[in-house]
Protein backbone atom coordinates (compact mmCIF):
# COMPACT_ATOMS: atom_id res chain seq x y z
CA UNK A 1 0.00 0.00 0.00
CA UNK A 2 1.20 3.35 -0.66
CA UNK A 3 -0.64 6.47 0.11
CA UNK A 4 0.81 10.23 -0.31
CA UNK A 5 0.33 12.27 2.82
CA UNK A 6 -1.55 15.89 2.09
CA UNK A 7 -1.50 18.91 4.60
CA UNK A 8 -5.03 19.72 5.19
CA UNK A 9 -6.79 22.97 6.20
CA UNK A 10 -10.24 23.39 7.65
CA UNK A 11 -11.42 26.11 5.39
CA UNK A 12 -15.50 26.49 5.47
CA UNK A 13 -17.24 28.57 2.72
CA UNK A 14 -19.00 31.68 3.40
CA UNK A 15 -21.67 30.42 1.36
CA UNK A 16 -22.12 27.24 3.81
CA UNK A 17 -22.27 29.43 6.69
CA UNK A 18 -24.97 32.01 5.20
CA UNK A 19 -27.17 29.19 4.42
CA UNK A 20 -27.04 28.20 8.09
CA UNK A 21 -28.09 31.02 9.22
CA UNK A 22 -30.80 31.31 7.21
CA UNK A 23 -32.03 27.71 8.19
CA UNK A 24 -31.36 28.76 11.96
CA UNK A 25 -33.55 31.43 10.94
CA UNK A 26 -36.33 29.70 10.18
CA UNK A 27 -36.32 27.20 12.47
CA UNK A 28 -39.74 25.29 13.18
CA UNK A 29 -39.59 23.91 16.53
CA UNK A 30 -42.15 21.08 17.90
CA UNK A 31 -44.60 21.29 20.74
CA UNK A 32 -43.83 19.79 24.34
CA UNK A 33 -45.30 18.55 26.87
CA UNK A 34 -45.50 21.04 29.95
CA UNK A 35 -43.06 20.61 33.05
CA UNK A 36 -41.43 17.57 31.28
CA UNK A 37 -37.66 18.94 31.46
CA UNK A 38 -35.62 16.34 29.53
CA UNK A 39 -37.76 13.37 29.93
CA UNK A 40 -39.07 13.15 26.53
CA UNK A 41 -35.96 14.26 24.94
CA UNK A 42 -34.17 17.36 24.20
CA UNK A 43 -35.88 20.34 25.84
CA UNK A 44 -37.47 22.72 24.15
CA UNK A 45 -36.73 25.75 26.34
CA UNK A 46 -33.13 25.26 26.12
CA UNK A 47 -33.19 24.21 22.18
CA UNK A 48 -34.54 27.55 21.27
CA UNK A 49 -32.25 29.31 24.02
CA UNK A 50 -29.46 27.56 21.81
CA UNK A 51 -30.56 27.94 18.39
CA UNK A 52 -30.72 31.60 19.44
CA UNK A 53 -27.21 31.46 20.56
CA UNK A 54 -25.94 29.78 17.66
CA UNK A 55 -27.71 32.53 15.39
CA UNK A 56 -26.73 35.98 17.29
CA UNK A 57 -23.26 34.89 19.34
CA UNK A 58 -21.20 31.89 17.65
CA UNK A 59 -18.31 32.64 16.05
CA UNK A 60 -17.30 29.49 13.54
CA UNK A 61 -14.40 30.91 12.57
CA UNK A 62 -13.07 31.73 16.03
CA UNK A 63 -13.17 28.36 16.41
CA UNK A 64 -12.23 27.02 12.92
CA UNK A 65 -9.04 28.81 13.72
CA UNK A 66 -8.62 27.67 17.02
CA UNK A 67 -8.65 23.72 15.91
CA UNK A 68 -6.19 24.85 12.77
CA UNK A 69 -3.45 25.34 15.45
CA UNK A 70 -2.68 22.00 15.09
CA UNK A 71 -1.10 20.25 12.01
CA UNK A 72 -4.08 18.25 9.82
CA UNK A 73 -2.93 15.86 6.86
CA UNK A 74 -5.47 13.49 4.94
CA UNK A 75 -3.71 10.41 3.30
CA UNK A 76 -5.85 7.88 1.52
CA UNK A 77 -5.61 4.27 2.98
CA UNK A 78 -7.06 1.34 0.59
CA UNK A 79 -8.97 3.75 -1.52
CA UNK A 80 -10.46 6.47 1.58
CA UNK A 81 -9.12 9.33 2.53
CA UNK A 82 -8.52 9.45 6.26
CA UNK A 83 -7.94 13.20 7.85
CA UNK A 84 -5.86 13.28 11.06
CA UNK A 85 -4.01 15.60 13.32
CA UNK A 86 -0.74 14.59 13.34
CA UNK A 87 1.03 17.08 16.73
CA UNK A 88 5.07 15.87 17.26
CA UNK A 89 5.97 15.52 21.41
CA UNK A 90 8.10 18.26 22.62
CA UNK A 91 10.03 16.29 25.09
CA UNK A 92 12.60 13.58 24.03
CA UNK A 93 11.96 10.15 22.13
CA UNK A 94 7.83 10.80 22.19
CA UNK A 95 5.96 7.85 21.97
CA UNK A 96 3.39 7.65 19.18
CA UNK A 97 -0.08 8.21 20.54
CA UNK A 98 -3.29 7.04 18.59
CA UNK A 99 -6.42 8.87 19.86
CA UNK A 100 -9.43 7.43 18.28
CA UNK A 101 -12.92 9.29 18.88
CA UNK A 102 -16.66 8.21 18.69
CA UNK A 103 -20.07 9.44 18.06
CA UNK A 104 -21.90 11.68 18.73
CA UNK A 105 -18.13 13.01 19.08
CA UNK A 106 -15.71 14.62 16.50
CA UNK A 107 -12.00 14.93 16.86
CA UNK A 108 -12.96 18.27 18.41
CA UNK A 109 -13.25 16.41 21.77
CA UNK A 110 -9.26 15.99 21.84
CA UNK A 111 -8.76 20.20 21.69
CA UNK A 112 -7.72 20.23 25.28
CA UNK A 113 -6.04 16.91 25.68
CA UNK A 114 -3.61 16.98 22.91
CA UNK A 115 -1.32 20.25 24.20
CA UNK A 116 -1.71 18.00 27.34
CA UNK A 117 0.04 15.03 25.93
CA UNK A 118 2.57 16.81 23.16
CA UNK A 119 4.03 19.14 25.92
CA UNK A 120 3.47 17.41 29.41
CA UNK A 121 6.20 20.10 30.93
CA UNK A 122 3.87 23.14 30.14
CA UNK A 123 1.19 21.00 32.39
CA UNK A 124 2.94 20.09 35.19
CA UNK A 125 4.50 16.49 34.17
CA UNK A 126 7.55 15.39 32.95
CA UNK A 127 8.69 15.98 29.64
CA UNK A 128 9.86 12.69 29.29
CA UNK A 129 6.14 11.76 29.00
CA UNK A 130 5.43 13.50 25.94
CA UNK A 131 3.76 11.88 23.21
CA UNK A 132 3.49 12.53 19.07
CA UNK A 133 -0.27 12.28 18.98
CA UNK A 134 -2.48 11.15 16.00
CA UNK A 135 -5.89 11.51 16.01
CA UNK A 136 -7.79 10.73 12.85
CA UNK A 137 -11.44 11.50 12.17
CA UNK A 138 -13.19 8.02 11.56
CA UNK A 139 -14.01 6.98 8.39
CA UNK A 140 -17.32 9.23 7.73
CA UNK A 141 -16.86 11.07 10.21
CA UNK A 142 -15.26 14.76 10.31
CA UNK A 143 -13.16 15.69 7.44
CA UNK A 144 -12.56 11.94 6.45
CA UNK A 145 -14.03 10.60 3.23
CA UNK A 146 -17.44 9.27 3.45
CA UNK A 147 -17.34 5.26 2.84
CA UNK A 148 -18.81 4.22 -0.71
CA UNK A 149 -18.80 0.56 0.42
CA UNK A 150 -20.43 -1.87 2.91
CA UNK A 151 -19.05 -3.10 5.91
CA UNK A 152 -16.84 -0.37 7.32
CA UNK A 153 -17.06 -1.41 10.36
CA UNK A 154 -15.00 -1.54 13.66
CA UNK A 155 -12.68 -4.06 12.29
CA UNK A 156 -11.96 -2.24 8.86
CA UNK A 157 -11.75 0.49 11.14
CA UNK A 158 -8.71 -0.55 13.27
CA UNK A 159 -7.06 -2.07 9.78
CA UNK A 160 -6.94 1.79 8.52
CA UNK A 161 -5.67 3.38 11.58
CA UNK A 162 -3.24 0.35 11.68
CA UNK A 163 -2.09 1.15 8.50
CA UNK A 164 -1.84 4.57 8.92
CA UNK A 165 0.45 4.25 11.91
CA UNK A 166 2.89 2.04 10.67
CA UNK A 167 2.38 2.29 6.54
CA UNK A 168 1.95 5.82 6.35
CA UNK A 169 3.11 7.26 9.18
CA UNK A 170 6.24 4.79 9.55
CA UNK A 171 5.88 3.95 13.54
CA UNK A 172 6.93 1.04 14.44
CA UNK A 173 5.28 0.53 17.79
CA UNK A 174 2.73 3.18 18.68
CA UNK A 175 -0.11 3.57 21.44
CA UNK A 176 -3.60 3.34 21.40
CA UNK A 177 -6.14 5.21 23.20
CA UNK A 178 -9.84 5.81 23.28
CA UNK A 179 -13.47 6.25 24.40
CA UNK A 180 -17.07 5.10 22.59
CA UNK A 181 -16.49 3.25 19.21
CA UNK A 182 -12.69 4.51 19.54
CA UNK A 183 -12.75 2.17 22.41
CA UNK A 184 -13.98 -0.82 20.33
CA UNK A 185 -11.26 0.40 17.58
CA UNK A 186 -8.36 0.48 20.36
CA UNK A 187 -9.70 -3.13 21.89
CA UNK A 188 -9.95 -4.72 18.17
CA UNK A 189 -6.06 -3.35 17.73
CA UNK A 190 -5.09 -4.89 21.01
CA UNK A 191 -6.94 -8.04 19.91
CA UNK A 192 -4.74 -8.48 16.18
CA UNK A 193 -1.97 -5.86 16.32
CA UNK A 194 -0.72 -6.17 19.70
CA UNK A 195 3.22 -7.01 18.64
CA UNK A 196 3.00 -3.30 17.03
CA UNK A 197 1.30 -1.50 20.34
CA UNK A 198 3.05 -0.58 23.49
CA UNK A 199 -0.16 -1.11 25.02
CA UNK A 200 -4.21 0.02 24.85
CA UNK A 201 -5.71 2.03 26.73
CA UNK A 202 -9.63 2.59 27.02
CA UNK A 203 -12.47 4.78 29.34
CA UNK A 204 -15.28 2.83 27.72
CA UNK A 205 -14.94 -0.90 28.73
CA UNK A 206 -15.91 -3.53 26.20
CA UNK A 207 -16.58 -7.23 28.12
CA UNK A 208 -18.13 -8.86 25.08
CA UNK A 209 -20.85 -11.54 26.03
CA UNK A 210 -19.84 -12.46 29.74
CA UNK A 211 -22.56 -13.71 31.85
CA UNK A 212 -23.48 -15.16 35.01
CA UNK A 213 -25.85 -17.04 36.60
CA UNK A 214 -28.08 -15.50 39.21
CA UNK A 215 -27.19 -17.32 41.77
CA UNK A 216 -22.93 -16.80 41.25
CA UNK A 217 -23.44 -12.90 40.94
CA UNK A 218 -21.55 -10.74 43.18
CA UNK A 219 -22.92 -6.96 43.92
CA UNK A 220 -21.24 -5.66 41.57
CA UNK A 221 -22.24 -7.93 39.04
CA UNK A 222 -25.51 -7.55 39.66
CA UNK A 223 -25.36 -3.43 39.78
CA UNK A 224 -24.05 -3.57 36.47
CA UNK A 225 -26.80 -6.39 34.71
CA UNK A 226 -29.35 -4.11 36.18
CA UNK A 227 -27.53 -0.69 34.87
CA UNK A 228 -27.38 -2.72 31.88
CA UNK A 229 -30.62 -3.69 31.68
CA UNK A 230 -31.84 -0.09 32.58
CA UNK A 231 -29.50 1.21 29.49
CA UNK A 232 -31.01 -1.10 26.93
CA UNK A 233 -34.60 -0.60 27.82
CA UNK A 234 -34.31 3.78 27.92
CA UNK A 235 -31.60 4.66 26.29
CA UNK A 236 -30.91 2.86 23.14
CA UNK A 237 -33.93 4.25 20.67
CA UNK A 238 -30.63 5.79 18.89
CA UNK A 239 -28.23 2.48 18.63
CA UNK A 240 -32.24 1.00 16.98
CA UNK A 241 -32.80 3.98 14.22
CA UNK A 242 -28.92 4.14 13.57
CA UNK A 243 -29.10 0.65 13.52
CA UNK A 244 -31.49 -0.37 10.92
CA UNK A 245 -32.31 2.64 9.02
CA UNK A 246 -29.56 5.45 9.29
CA UNK A 247 -30.71 6.82 5.83
CA UNK A 248 -34.20 7.10 6.98
CA UNK A 249 -32.96 9.48 9.55
CA UNK A 250 -30.70 11.44 8.02
CA UNK A 251 -33.12 13.49 5.62
CA UNK A 252 -33.92 15.61 8.57
CA UNK A 253 -30.68 15.60 10.23
CA UNK A 254 -28.66 16.71 7.37
CA UNK A 255 -31.55 19.02 6.27
CA UNK A 256 -32.32 21.12 9.87
CA UNK A 257 -29.55 22.15 11.37
CA UNK A 258 -31.82 21.92 14.71
CA UNK A 259 -32.64 18.83 14.05
CA UNK A 260 -29.59 17.68 13.71
CA UNK A 261 -27.85 19.89 17.03
CA UNK A 262 -31.43 18.08 19.42
CA UNK A 263 -30.10 15.12 17.92
CA UNK A 264 -26.74 15.51 19.14
CA UNK A 265 -26.40 17.61 22.16
CA UNK A 266 -28.84 15.23 24.24
CA UNK A 267 -26.50 12.61 24.48
CA UNK A 268 -23.64 15.04 25.88
CA UNK A 269 -26.09 16.20 28.32
CA UNK A 270 -27.65 12.42 29.24
CA UNK A 271 -24.03 10.53 28.80
CA UNK A 272 -21.87 13.08 30.86
CA UNK A 273 -21.49 13.69 34.21
CA UNK A 274 -22.99 16.73 34.47
CA UNK A 275 -26.51 15.79 36.95
CA UNK A 276 -29.07 17.33 34.90
CA UNK A 277 -27.19 20.72 33.71
CA UNK A 278 -25.53 20.21 30.73
CA UNK A 279 -23.24 23.89 30.61
CA UNK A 280 -22.15 22.39 33.87
CA UNK A 281 -19.84 20.35 31.51
CA UNK A 282 -19.78 21.92 27.84
CA UNK A 283 -19.96 25.55 27.27
CA UNK A 284 -22.66 26.53 24.47
CA UNK A 285 -19.76 27.35 21.94
CA UNK A 286 -18.33 23.42 22.89
CA UNK A 287 -21.55 22.00 21.95
CA UNK A 288 -21.87 23.86 19.13
CA UNK A 289 -18.61 23.19 17.38
CA UNK A 290 -18.55 19.49 17.19
CA UNK A 291 -22.19 20.16 15.85
CA UNK A 292 -20.75 21.90 13.57
CA UNK A 293 -18.49 19.41 12.18
CA UNK A 294 -20.87 17.25 11.33
CA UNK A 295 -23.09 19.78 9.87
CA UNK A 296 -20.21 21.61 7.26
CA UNK A 297 -19.11 17.88 6.10
CA UNK A 298 -22.42 16.86 5.93
CA UNK A 299 -21.38 13.49 8.02
CA UNK A 300 -24.40 12.73 10.15
CA UNK A 301 -25.59 10.18 7.47
CA UNK A 302 -21.95 8.43 7.26
CA UNK A 303 -21.02 8.51 10.72
CA UNK A 304 -24.50 6.48 12.22
CA UNK A 305 -23.89 3.96 9.49
CA UNK A 306 -21.67 2.52 11.45
CA UNK A 307 -23.75 1.65 14.17
CA UNK A 308 -25.59 -0.65 10.94
CA UNK A 309 -22.38 -1.87 10.09
CA UNK A 310 -21.44 -2.92 13.36
CA UNK A 311 -24.60 -4.27 14.03
CA UNK A 312 -24.75 -5.97 10.35
CA UNK A 313 -20.85 -6.92 10.28
CA UNK A 314 -20.36 -7.00 14.41
CA UNK A 315 -16.96 -7.02 16.20
CA UNK A 316 -17.09 -8.92 19.93
CA UNK A 317 -14.10 -9.16 22.18
CA UNK A 318 -14.06 -13.23 22.48
CA UNK A 319 -15.64 -14.44 25.62
CA UNK A 320 -13.25 -17.14 25.58
CA UNK A 321 -9.93 -15.62 24.83
CA UNK A 322 -8.87 -12.83 26.63
CA UNK A 323 -6.76 -9.36 24.94
CA UNK A 324 -3.21 -9.99 26.01
CA UNK A 325 -2.40 -6.47 24.68
CA UNK A 326 -1.39 -4.55 28.25
CA UNK A 327 -4.61 -2.57 29.09
CA UNK A 328 -5.52 0.64 31.29
CA UNK A 329 -9.16 1.33 32.02
CA UNK A 330 -10.05 4.81 33.11
CA UNK A 331 -13.60 4.00 34.45
CA UNK A 332 -15.66 7.88 35.00
CA UNK A 333 -18.36 7.82 37.11
CA UNK A 334 -21.05 9.69 34.57
CA UNK A 335 -19.99 6.70 31.78
CA UNK A 336 -22.84 5.06 30.21
CA UNK A 337 -21.78 1.40 31.76
CA UNK A 338 -18.94 0.35 33.90
CA UNK A 339 -18.47 -3.65 33.45
CA UNK A 340 -16.97 -5.13 36.71
CA UNK A 341 -13.04 -4.74 36.88
CA UNK A 342 -13.16 -9.35 37.05
CA UNK A 343 -15.15 -9.53 33.80
CA UNK A 344 -12.57 -6.70 31.93
CA UNK A 345 -9.80 -8.94 33.63
CA UNK A 346 -11.43 -11.72 31.94
CA UNK A 347 -11.42 -9.94 28.35
CA UNK A 348 -8.41 -7.98 29.05
CA UNK A 349 -4.87 -7.94 30.50
CA UNK A 350 -5.64 -4.85 32.60
CA UNK A 351 -2.24 -3.97 33.65
CA UNK A 352 -3.91 -0.35 35.29
CA UNK A 353 -7.42 0.20 36.57
CA UNK A 354 -8.21 3.68 37.45
CA UNK A 355 -11.50 4.65 39.46
CA UNK A 356 -11.97 8.50 38.72
CA UNK A 357 -13.47 10.90 41.16
CA UNK A 358 -15.21 12.65 38.17
CA UNK A 359 -16.25 12.68 34.53
CA UNK A 360 -18.37 10.65 32.67
CA UNK A 361 -18.48 9.46 28.25
CA UNK A 362 -16.60 12.14 27.24
CA UNK A 363 -13.86 12.28 28.95
CA UNK A 364 -11.31 13.75 27.04
CA UNK A 365 -13.75 16.79 27.05
CA UNK A 366 -15.03 16.93 30.59
CA UNK A 367 -12.08 15.78 32.53
CA UNK A 368 -9.04 16.19 29.91
CA UNK A 369 -6.03 16.37 32.94
CA UNK A 370 -7.48 13.51 34.92
CA UNK A 371 -7.94 11.58 31.33
CA UNK A 372 -4.06 13.37 30.23
CA UNK A 373 -2.11 11.94 33.67
CA UNK A 374 -3.76 8.37 33.57
CA UNK A 375 -2.17 7.66 30.08
CA UNK A 376 1.63 8.96 30.73
CA UNK A 377 1.38 7.29 33.71
CA UNK A 378 0.24 3.98 32.07
CA UNK A 379 2.81 4.17 29.02
CA UNK A 380 5.53 6.23 30.77
CA UNK A 381 7.55 3.11 31.61
CA UNK A 382 6.89 1.38 28.61
CA UNK A 383 9.88 0.99 26.39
Amino acid sequence: MTSTIEPFRIEVPDAVLTDLRERLARTRFPDEIPNSGWEYGTNLAYMKELIDYWRSHYDWRRHEAELNRFHHFKATIDGLGVHFIHEKGRGPNPKPLLLSHGWPGTIYEFMELIPMLTDPAAHGAPAEQSFDVIAPSLPGYGFSDHPTTRATNIQAIAELFHKLMTEVLGYRRYCAQGGDWGSAITSRLGEVHGESLYGIHVNLVFVGGRTRREGDLSNEEKVFLADLDSFRREETGYQQIQGTKPQTLAYGLNDSPAGLAAWIIEKFRTWSDCHGDIERRFTKDQLLTNVMIYWITQTINSSTRLYYEARHHPWRPDPNKRIETPTAAAIFPGEILKPPRAWAEEAFNIQRWTVMPRGGHFAAMEEPKLLADDIRAFFAPMT
